[in-house]
């Protein structure tokens, strides 16, 4: 039976709703302004934008479909970065890039902008996808920055989920799933490397640094889940020794040993993210805390599976807790994300550091 041409079926779907094409309608309908360009027709020009694009630029559809994405460029755009996303283009690369854009009014924005190539299953380039977001207004506190990281936060959640349910009828979008992860990801990233350019406190620079380490945490899960061949299902196990070995590596501490002995544990898929971070919190504060100071020491992983439950284990030989378990955000998420995937937290001062242990009461 000949193939239909998914990215073509947009054209056939009213703008809000779309019809017959899930993947199409969760394009149409989000907040993150998208565009389709065909680089089979002359000048690469655009033959998709959603409504999204055009609340951002200030053009209607008409305006918009059948040119290149340059008609937004201006005096003031760098020309060095049109250079890096043209040889991006040529090259067949995705990019992604922080480019000075200008609306149908002449007032500019800084477009956060993903740029990434649609093959077929030859390998050739049928269409680019490329997303944008107005980061031009960017917040100025933590509190601010924590906030807008749980809208966009909801927002991957709510796009992964349109994405995750076409997927049991469209074959071909298991290929660009994570795509489009990776640019929620992106795009957090960037308003966050904004912020930390904009303020020199030392304090609220640490702050970004921490939230920057959960976002890395959150992108290890997702790209873990969505290589699975089971999308439903997630092996925390095997995850909790990658995230370690991830997280010592990225500390810089090569003084600090790893000793992993993890069974398989397969939890949720819904469940991936809440214990990725949960794992994440508590394997950072061994690291900061347990082995302050460029203390040498070593972590034990250990995972046990259980008919229905299981139990990941994380002891330190550093210095252990003064007095009771350490507080702050990091230990208020961990609360709360243990509460919402039925699992409690055992916090236990060794003679010579601290065990914790993650208990996962049910793990269907």
């Amino acid at each position: 039976m000949e193939q239909r041409d998914d990215w073509h079926l947009t054209d056939r779907l009213h703008y809000s709703h779309g019809r017959g094409d899930p993947f199409a309608a969760a394009v149409r309908a989000t907040r993150m302004p998208m565009v389709i360009t065909d680089p089979s027709q002359a000048d690469n020009p655009i033959v998709f934008c959603n409504e999204a694009l055009q609340l951002l630029t200030g053009y209607d559809q008409l305006e918009i479909l059948g040119k290149n994405c340059r008609f937004l460029q201006g005096p003031e755009t760098d020309a060095r970065t049109v250079a890096q996303i043209r040889s991006a283009i040529a090259e067949g690369e995705s990019i992604s890039i922080e480019v000075l854009n200008y609306r149908k009014d002449g007032s500019t924005f800084w477009n956060a902008l993903y740029l990434s190539p649609v093959r077929n299953d030859d390998g050739k380039i049928q269409f680019f996808f490329a997303s944008q977001l107005d980061v031009s207004k960017h917040v100025e506190a933590t509190d601010r920055v924590s906030e807008q990281k749980s809208i966009v936060e909801e927002q991957v959640k709510h796009r992964t989920a349109e994405l995750e349910a076409a997927l049991e009828a469209k074959t071909l979008l298991l290929h660009e799933v994570d795509h489009r992860v990776k640019n929620n990801l992106t795009m957090i990233g960037s308003l966050l490397r904004l912020q930390s350019r904009a303020i020199g406190d030392p304090v609220i620079s640490a702050k970004l640094d921490t939230m920057m380490e959960r976002i890395d945490a959150l992108a290890r899960v997702h790209r873990t889940l969505y290589q699975s061949e089971d999308v439903s299902k997630f092996d925390i196990g095997e995850f909790a020794v990658k995230l370690a070995e991830d997280v010592i590596g990225s500390s810089g501490r090569g003084n600090i040993s790893l000793i992993p002995d993890v069974d398989q544990i397969s939890v949720p898929a819904g469940n991936a993210s809440s214990l990725g971070l949960i794992l994440n919190e508590i394997l950072t504060n061994a690291i900061k805390h347990g082995f302050a100071d460029g203390k040498a020491g070593t972590i034990e992983l250990s995972g046990r599976r259980h008919e229905n439950a299981a139990t990941i284990t994380i002891a330190d030989n550093g210095v252990g807790m003064p007095h009771q378990p350490p507080s702050g955000l990091g230990r208020t998420l961990i609360s709360r994300l243990a509460k919402q995937t039925n699992a409690t937290v055992e916090w236990v001062s060794l003679s010579a550091g601290t065990r914790v242990t993650v208990f996962l009461h049910d793990r269907n």
